[in-house]
């Protein structure tokens, strides 16, 4: 090799190396400090350069961990995990983050290494439970529209207050100093607000907003005291813990002259740990927050506190089941008492769900399913207008015109489905016929029974697969199918059902068996009045009605004897029906079977079994 050469490499390879490692330092200088979007970019390069491989790769992940990126972030944990040495926290963050890119079965692998390998593994039993998604099982149904409002910068956290829509948005349009937030490379956040007749965005008036992060908001129901998260920061001076985290704290703020003014820190904020998402009973009682105060049951939790005049009692801790080792997040208390929330300690479809203890099921937590969530960060559920048929969310879904974005709920209520069940034959209603309706996994949900005009009821939810089954003593069972999908303008669902009438004269009239005397034919007057029944329904319910009629005798006599005596027993039956009425093609058949056919098989009968061999029978040929 040429020495001149080996000279020139000796002295750039001391410069590349120290080049690299002035670039890690910056790198996670910017780590550190949370500035995750600037650190990224350098951890990408350093990895281009071969640098630190595994360290790297891992801050990476990290990073892209912290900035709610599954897709990006499962890429790099997916090399991380395959490093010798790894702290059991990589593999719970590569679980959750497989959450969101809707891998759970191969989370799940991770979560249980995780639970194997930590020293006090937390908020994965939930997330291990081999049960299904316990989805919402209210009626009613959501359909999920982008806001008009939205920025291509971080919107969420809508809340409707007689007509005004506040919502927390990191624009930048509130303050002329606007600074960029490091951790996600985005102005700081700021409180908004529009209206539901307008798109017209513009920052609430007053001392609200500063230069550091402001929001999510609720308000009292007059509009007239608003609560509001907000980074430890009163008077121009922002407060940090030891390591240097600037934690979030509620304060309140009134309405004076159109603008929020007497801003006030509340009692329980502290400098230690993050205190925020207040959400406000409608009568204005009630406080609900977020924490990460001690003793919780991890991550951040949801707290509740009284008001009262102005004056706030002891926040306490909800507790189980809407608490978990997980993050509880975005309370919203609804008029009818449901309680909503954001978690990834339940189990869900992917990073944060949105869930909803029900005022009737206080002790079961359920999922709201989609299309409110996603596999990605859904959150800040609430409803607006009177009659809660409208609401807002806030996800970070693919799709979205920003990170986070807001959605626009329609809440459409139950389906009615309704119909009248009737007689395939006469289209006369059928009174009380049963009806069943199972769900899509085979459930029943419904039972139902016809009124006397063979009507029936009930209220269903939408965008369902439905199986429904109709059945009367009377009558065939009928199983159909239903499919409550594509209804939207719609509030009833008419379904009429026919049921054909089972082959069974003396059940459709409601018959017993016509007997006759030892050794006579003729008709007696317990015989008359069933025979009176047929009459009536061959007259007045199925007028086109044709049956044959078979006669038999007991055993008593010779076998011609009884043939004879059947013949006369049949055609005495046949008389009767036309005497009355009956046309007599409609009669297509009246045999004589004697002895050949008894309905009780016996060698020495007594009375009772003979009676019951002397009789006469029928049988349907056509209905209609």
């Amino acid at each position: 090799m040429n020495k001149n050469y080996l000279f020139i490499l000796l002295l750039i390879f001391p410069a590349i190396l120290f080049a690299q490692s002035s670039k890690q330092k910056k790198a996670d200088r910017y780590y550190d400090n949370f500035a995750y979007t600037k650190a990224i970019e350098e951890y990408k390069d350093l990895l281009e350069d071969e640098y630190n491989t595994a360290y790297n790769q891992q801050q990476l992940a990290n990073s892209y961990y912290k900035l709610r990126d599954p897709e990006n972030a499962v890429t790099y944990y997916a090399m991380v995990v395959e490093q010798p040495e790894i702290s059991p926290e990589v593999y719970y963050n590569y679980a959750q983050m497989l959450r969101g890119v809707r891998e759970y079965e191969k989370s799940r692998e991770w979560l249980k290494k995780y639970q194997e390998e930590a020293r006090n593994p937390q908020g994965v039993e939930q997330l291990l439970k081999s049960d299904e998604i316990a989805v919402y099982d209210g009626l009613e149904s959501f359909r999920v529209n982008p806001a008009p409002f939205n920025s291509q910068f971080s919107d969420f956290g809508s809340f409707e207050n007689n007509g005004t829509i506040y919502f927390t948005s990191a624009r930048g349009e509130a303050d002329t100093k606007t600074k960029i937030y490091d951790w996600t490379g985005e102005p700081f956040l700021d409180i908004y607000k529009t209206t539901t007749a307008s798109t017209n965005v513009t920052p609430v008036e007053g001392d609200v907003n500063t230069v550091r992060h402001e929001g999510p908001v609720t308000l009292s129901a007059d509009g007239r005291t608003m609560y509001f998260t907000r980074n430890n920061y009163l008077k121009r001076d922002g407060k940090k813990d030891d390591e240097g985290v600037n934690h979030l704290k509620i304060y309140k703020a009134s309405l004076e002259n159109g603008e929020w003014t007497n801003i006030e820190e509340l009692p329980f904020s502290n400098n230690e740990y993050s205190v925020g998402h207040p959400s406000l009973s409608a009568d204005g009682k009630t406080l609900y927050f977020v924490s990460e105060a001690p003793g919780g049951m991890g991550g951040s939790d949801i707290y509740k506190v009284s008001v009262e005049n102005g004056t706030f009692g002891t926040p306490q801790n909800l507790g189980a089941p809407i608490n978990t080792p997980g993050n509880e997040v975005f309370p919203f208390i609804a008029e009818n008492g449901n309680f909503y929330f954001s978690s990834d300690g339940h189990k869900g479809y992917g990073l944060l769900d949105v869930f909803v203890v029900t005022a009737d099921a206080p002790g079961k937590v359920q999922n709201l399913g989609e299309p409110v969530n996603s596999n990605m960060d859904d959150f800040s559920f609430s409803y607006s207008g009177n009659d809660n048929s409208k609401g807002f969310v806030s996800s970070n879904r693919e799709g979205g015109q920003g990170n986070d974005d807001i959605y626009q709920l329609n809440i459409l209520a139950p389906l009615v489905l309704k119909g009248k069940v009737t007689d395939s034959i006469n289209d006369k209603p059928i009174a009380n016929a049963s009806l069943r309706l199972l769900g899509e996994d085979g459930r029943q949900i419904a039972f139902l029974e016809t009124d006397s005009l063979g009507n029936y009821q009930t209220v269903v939810a939408r965008d369902k697969n439905l199986a429904l089954e109709a059945k009367h003593i009377k009558y065939n069972t009928k199983n159909e199918q239903v499919s409550t999908a594509n209804m939207d303008d719609r509030k009833e669902f008419v379904y009429d059902i026919e049921l054909s009438p089972i082959n069974d004269v003396e059940y459709l009239a409601e018959i017993n068996k016509i007997y006759f005397d030892f050794d006579k034919s003729n008709i007696r007057p317990d015989a008359a009045q069933e025979l009176d029944k047929l009459v009536n329904l061959m007259a007045n319910e199925y007028p086109e009605l044709v049956i044959e009629i078979g006669s038999h005798t007991d055993r008593r006599g010779s076998a011609e004897y009884n043939r004879r005596l059947a013949e006369r027993r049949a055609q005495a039956t046949r008389d009767y029906l036309v005497e009355n009425g009956i046309a007599a093609e409609r009669i297509v058949t009246y045999k004589g079977y004697g002895e050949e056919q008894p309905e009780v098989k016996c060698t020495n009968c007594n009375e009772q079994q003979h009676q019951l061999n002397r009789r006469s029978i029928f049988k349907v040929v056509k209905m209609e």
